[in-house]
C-alpha cells in the first residue's frame, strides 16, 4: 500500500513539475531572446547571411518582447531582483528601443554600454591568460 501511495505521488509530482519550469513571464523571455541576439551576433561560426538572418529575426522578436515587459502589469509592484535590474539598466534591457532611441546600430550600441569601444578593440592582442 506504501508503494502505491508512492508511486501515485511520483507520477503526480511527475506532470506537475514540467507545468510549473514552463511558465516563463516576460522578463524571462526578453533576457533569453537578448542572450541568443548576441550569441548571434559574435559568434564566430555564422556567416555572414546567416549571421543577418539571425539578427533580423531576433531583432524582431526583441521589438515585441520588449513592449511586452514594459506593458506588463505583474512586473508593476513586484521589487525582484531581476525586475530592479532590468529597468535600472534600461539601455541593456531594451536593447532594440534604446540603440533607436540613441540612432546607433545594435551592436555599436551594446559595445558601448559594456565599455568596449573600436579603440580598445583595435589594441586587443589575441593570446592566452
Amino acid at each position: 500500500m506504501k508503494i502505491r501511495t508512492l508511486i501515485v505521488g511520483a507520477a503526480a509530482c511527475a506532470m506537475i513539475l514540467p507545468l510549473a519550469a514552463a511558465k516563463a513571464g516576460s522578463l524571462e523571455n526578453l533576457e533569453r531572446e537578448r542572450a541568443m541576439l548576441m550569441q548571434a551576433m559574435l559568434s564566430a561560426d555564422l556567416s555572414p547571411k546567416e549571421r543577418q538572418s539571425k539578427v533580423t529575426l531576433s531583432r524582431n522578436r526583441l521589438i515585441d518582447l520588449e513592449r511586452m515587459v514594459l506593458r506588463d502589469k505583474k512586473l508593476v509592484g513586484h521589487n525582484t531582483p531581476a525586475v530592479r535590474a532590468a529597468f535600472e539598466n534600461y539601455d541593456l534591457t531594451f536593447l532594440v528601443h534604446a540603440s533607436v532611441e540613441r540612432d546607433r546600430a545594435l551592436l555599436d550600441h551594446w559595445m558601448r554600454q559594456v565599455g568596449v569601444s573600436t579603440e580598445s578593440l583595435m589594441n586587443a592582442r589575441i593570446g592566452r591568460r
